[in-house]
Order: structure tokens, then C-alpha cells, then sequence
């Protein structure tokens, strides 16, 4: 749902409005909207009470965390990880939306939004990568694998060089830690998301 202050479609909020805000027009014009079949991101709505999406895929637009401006609610965010080593998946804690993924350096500017925070998500265009997607009778695969990472490459770098890595919303930058503690699942809570 996006906030009354017109963005250009760019705004979004979680599904209770506490947590506001917008994406800039850089990051629209840099991202990458993909679709991920892949077993974590399905977890990720089952350990939040989301509807299941199975047997289709969560929609997400990958960016530099500094085109990500929380303006309202920036305290509720809240950070989970399927796995000690998982990654850092966002969400709110007023209502328990997923908000975004990430890794868990803010030396590695990344984050991949949901893009149903927004009331307009045509605005992210065609999807260019499809992430593990099930094929019947044989191992999942990725189209557009290339453009997904290459633009990720990409908008690292340009973060990296110009200082903006440290423009980010789930990091303090001083310390390197998150901005909220993460709550990292056993194993057997895990498998329970992931083979359910």
C-alpha cells in the first residue's frame, strides 16, 4: 500500500501503514525486478502467516539500499534469517510483512524489495529473471541469471565508489551491525517452512 505523498508510484508502506516510505527514481531506473521460486523465499511467507505462494514464485526488485527511504515506522523493522548463514530478510514488526532481503554486510550494498508494498507495481516493468524455476522431471533453473547478476555487480560498484553503501536503512554504518537483532531459526523450524 503506498503512502498519500505522491512518489510517482515509487511509494510504499507495509500493510498496517505504520512502516512508510518511497524508493527514489535512480533505484527504479537501476533494479532489476525478478521472480524467486526458490524454497527460502517460500519459507519466508510461511514463517509470517503470508498466503502461500507456491507453486508460483515471490515478486522482488533488487536495488542499492540507498534508493530505499523509510520516512514513517523506520523503529519496526525486525530481521529474520532461515539459517545462521541465511540472509538477512527484513520485515515489519507492527504487522510481520516482509520488506526485504539482504546481505548481512553493509559493505555489499544489496537489497531485494517485495513489490507488493507498493500500490503500483507495474512501475517495476517486466520481470528480467526468473530464479529457480521448478521444471517438471528435472532440476530448477534460472532465466535471465546474466542480467540479474551483472546489474547487481553493477549498482554495487557504482554504491562502493561513490560512498552510498553507507545510505542504508538496516545497517549502522559505524558499527557494521544491523539495526535490529536478527532472530535466527533452528534447523528444525526451518525444514518445517521449507518442506511444508
Amino acid at each position: 500500500m503506498a503512502t498519500e505523498q505522491d512518489h510517482s508510484g515509487r511509494a510504499f508502506s507495509c500493510s498496517c501503514g505504520t512502516m512508510q516510505g518511497y524508493i527514489t527514481p535512480e533505484a527504479l531506473k537501476s533494479g532489476t525486478h525478478i521472480a524467486c521460486f526458490c524454497a527460502d523465499c517460500r519459507a519466508n511467507e510461511l514463517y509470517h502467516h503470508r498466503p502461500d505462494p507456491a507453486p508460483g514464485p515471490v515478486a522482488l526488485f533488487q536495488m542499492s539500499p540507498d534508493g530505499i527511504h523509510i520516512t514513517q515506522g523506520a523503529e519496526e523493522l525486525r530481521l529474520m534469517r532461515l539459517s545462521p548463514k541465511g540472509l538477512f530478510r527484513w520485515y515489519a514488526g507492527c504487522c510481520g510483512m516482509p520488506f526485504a532481503n539482504t546481505l548481512a554486510k553493509p559493505g555489499l550494498p544489496f537489497a531485494g524489495m517485495r513489490t507488493n508494498l507498493f500500490d503500483q507495481p507495474e512501475i517495476f516493468g517486466k520481470i528480467r529473471t526468473r530464479a529457480f524455476e521448478p521444471q517438471p522431471g528435472r532440476p530448477p533453473r534460472t532465466k535471465g541469471a546474466g542480467t540479474m547478476v551483472y546489474a547487481l555487480f553493477r549498482r554495487m560498484i557504482t554504491a562502493r565508489l561513490s560512498g552510498k553503501w553507507k545510505e542504508t536503512p538496516f545497517f549502522d554504518i559505524e558499527t557494521g551491525r544491523p539495526v535490529s537483532e536478527p532472530i535466527v531459526l533452528s534447523k528444525a523450524d526451518r525444514d518445517a517452512l521449507t518442506q511444508g
